[in-house]
């Protein structure tokens, strides 16, 4: 079976773009479904993928929180050169993290932070969770589950040293939320395995912005965006986007 290795998307559509950005061993696929409704309300729309995601666990973890930020800016300087004055960002998870750090070192319209995490507070399933990516990453890939199981064992010895990388970086960001003044929609699923509720909550607290809005998903686990509310998350993002100053 040939696999199609995941791409990033621009949806041009309407004057007013938004930046997408996915979640850590995630790809663009991450955030497709909401790109492609934002499409249809005339939005238009960027997802790039990050250095080492949408390949093997062996070249993510070549990568690092620097080269992400790096690519961040690259998407977005890719919607300007495009020709979109006005952006806003939205990202789940890492993406988050990302659209959070975007919003205080750019001029944004909006900011929507899903699932985001604010304290490295969850190595422990984060590991559990990156094992599991690359345990299904192989078995994906057409590897047996004896040389998946020994390949696997190898890259979890390197794991930790690229999870841990995350810790400065979400110190950093978390540092600056209030630096942050910009309307912010902020999306929490009750059911997030992967990071604490708590998390949310913090970011609602510590910004800046007089425009601020915490939404929960009752029934939706960490990647919200494809989860059983899916379309009431593409609806809210939607309404929050249109409740934005924009010029045109």
């Amino acid at each position: 079976m040939r696999i199609i290795e995941p791409r990033p998307f621009t949806f041009e559509a309407g004057p007013r773009a938004v930046l997408l950005l996915h979640a850590f061993t995630g790809d663009s696929a991450d955030v497709r479904m909401l790109g492609r409704y934002l499409e249809t309300k005339n939005y238009t729309v960027h997802a790039p993928i990050y250095r080492g995601h949408g390949k093997g666990p062996e070249q993510l973890l070549e990568t690092n929180p620097t080269m992400w930020w790096e690519d961040v800016l690259q998407a977005y300087t890719h919607l300007k050169r495009l020709g979109y004055s006005e952006i806003a960002v939205a990202g789940l998870s890492l993406g988050g993290l990302l659209s959070v750090k975007l919003a205080y070192t750019k001029n944004l319209k909006g900011l929507v932070a899903m699932a985001t995490p604010m304290f490295f507070d969850n190595e422990v399933k984060l590991t559990a969770a990156f094992k599991m990516y690359a345990m299904r990453y192989k078995k994906l890939h057409g590897i047996n589950q004896q040389r998946a199981l020994e390949e696997v064992e190898q890259i979890m010895q390197q794991a930790p040293k690229t999870i841990r990388t995350l810790r400065p970086f979400i110190d950093e960001v978390r540092n600056n939320l209030t630096n942050i003044k910009l309307p912010t929609l902020i999306v929490q699923p009750s059911k997030d395995q992967l990071i604490g509720t708590e998390h949310a909550p913090y970011i609602f607290e510590n910004i800046s912005s007089d425009n601020k809005k915490l939404l929960w998903y009752e029934q939706s686990t960490h990647v919200v965006t494809v989860d059983k509310e899916k379309d009431r998350l593409h609806e809210d993002v939607y309404r929050f986007l249109e409740s934005l100053n924009w010029s045109t």
